[in-house]
């Protein structure tokens, strides 16, 4: 028993979106930066928990945070990469965020998003403490957050099987009491 799922993994250009996808798929990592030229899409089927998936995943941004990120009604789970290193790329994930949610159409439910700060092997160089950045993530806009690094393959897994996860349970129908408890916290993907 498994099922289909439709992710987007979103950010600035360079913080290396691909680097993680192909980390995940490959096991690789690209020594040189290579900007993407338009969005990829990748077919893998992976294993969780017994059950087989097919993923759809999304590379990249068609047009960036002044417009739509990917309907959310056609993903079903979003990672909005920055790099610890650039305020900047932060910037970004907080304006496809932004616009995510206003995208959403009413009574639809919401995708889980998962925030990445990329880059960890240059943890001296961050922008802001991770502490911080993750309380403001999780509290503020209540996505997850995990910081990985696809250099070292640091998190890369943890960071999908997390994303997945989260995407199965807001997916099937809960039993009246997990319903109950996520009623209080409807947006909120927590991240051990």
């Amino acid at each position: 028993m498994g099922g289909s799922l439709r992710v987007a993994v979103l950010g600035a250009p360079g913080v290396g979106k691909t680097a993680i996808i192909r980390q995940f798929l490959f096991g690789d990592y690209p020594e040189r930066h290579r900007p993407t030229d338009g969005p990829r899409l990748y077919r893998p089927a992976v294993l969780l928990d017994g059950a087989v998936y097919d993923l759809s995943i999304r590379d990249g941004d068609v047009a960036g945070p002044g417009s739509s990120p990917g309907g959310p009604e056609d993903t079903d789970a979003f990672v909005l990469v920055y790099d610890i290193c650039s305020p900047d790329s932060f910037d970004y994930v907080k304006a496809l965020r932004q616009r995510i949610a206003e995208t959403r159409p009413a009574g639809a439910p919401e995708a889980p998003i998962l925030v990445v700060g990329n880059k960890r092997d240059r943890q001296r160089l961050r922008f802001g403490p991770r502490r911080a950045l993750a309380a403001l993530v999780r509290r503020g806009w209540r996505c997850g957050y995990l910081e990985c690094s696809a250099k070292y393959n640091w998190h890369v897994l943890r960071l999908f099987r997390e994303l997945l996860r989260c995407a199965l349970v807001r997916a099937r129908p809960a039993h009246p009491a997990l319903r109950l408890q996520g009623a209080l916290h409807p947006a909120r993907c927590s991240l051990m």
